[in-house]
């Protein structure tokens, strides 16, 4: 059994998908079950983050980092009484990116990085750099018309598709040699903000323009899900991007034989969600 934190994100749900579809039982772990709409044959679970019960019979789990918050010294302590052994951790690439340690994302999750350790279980620490999921920023401005207003029109990054970073996770889980490995997930080719916008309208037979807006003029209406206090140290991390070719890997090939995907294919296979025909979520 695999148990699984943060199941309605974009990685953890696209993860319980290709264990329920590949036969392997599979306990999501969330604040919701009865709206989570997750696979049937996924096994829905109201997350409590000091209960061993919910790691019965659970020999693996996968940890989103925000789904324990300050609790996930008590979730990992639970797992590992009720018989958990080995958990693959969803860091990110700020780690070992040179960022400086006082930057809260960097904060967030070296922080829990360090409970894994600490916990005693066998560990792996998946650290993607930017993820194409992303550009949901823009998905309200894409359906109310031709133009996406963003900081940076020119910040280059290799954005990685989520169901990227959750076959590499798959494999962590299901073969053996990922403990003790910390795997730096990118897409396979750089892109510019204004390109993702281009790609998006590409997906959806439209022409879209990226119109820059001044990094003193984005507020939480460009970035409604980033914290308060996270936003100006995020938008110091995207002004390093113009101009600076990303890191780009070859992780997602080497683990799961088959390359990350581009962008583009991102945009195509989301883009129902930027005609508003189902709302995703991030994380």
């Amino acid at each position: 059994m695999i148990a699984v934190t943060g199941p309605t994100g974009n990685v953890g749900r696209a993860l319980v998908e290709r264990l329920a579809a590949a036969g392997r039982p599979v306990r999501a772990l969330t604040r919701d079950p009865l709206r989570a709409r997750l696979p049937a044959a996924a096994e829905a679970v109201r997350l409590d983050p000091g209960d061993p019960a919910l790691f019965e019979g659970a020999t693996k789990l996968f940890l989103y980092v925000q789904a324990g918050g300050d609790h996930t010294p008590r979730l990992l302590a639970a797992a590992r009484a009720a018989g958990v052994r080995h958990v693959v951790l969803l860091s990110s690439g700020i780690i070992d990116s040179g960022a400086a340690e006082s930057h809260p994302i960097h904060v967030l999750h070296a922080t829990a990085e360090q409970h894994v350790r600490d916990s005693g279980l066998a560990w792996t620490f998946l650290r993607p750099n930017a993820f194409a999921a992303n550009a949901f920023q823009w998905a309200p401005q894409i359906r109310a018309g031709d133009t996406a207003r963003g900081v940076f029109a020119d910040g280059r990054s290799a954005p990685i598709h989520e169901d990227d970073i959750a076959a590499v996770a798959e494999r962590a889980l299901l073969d053996d040699g990922h403990e003790g490995a910390a795997h730096r997930l990118t897409g396979p080719e750089a892109i510019t903000n204004a390109g993702q916008v281009t790609a998006i309208g590409t997906a959806l037979g439209r022409e879209l323009r990226f119109a820059e807006v001044s990094p003193d003029e984005a507020g939480p209406e460009l970035f409604p899900h980033v914290p308060p206090d996270m936003l100006q140290a995020l938008l110091k991390s995207f002004a390093a991007t113009v101009g600076t070719p990303p890191e780009i890997t070859a992780t997602v090939r080497e683990i799961t034989g088959r390359p990350a995907r581009p962008f583009a294919v991102w945009a195509e296979d989301h883009a129902g969600d930027f005609k508003g025909e189902e709302q995703s979520s991030t994380g």
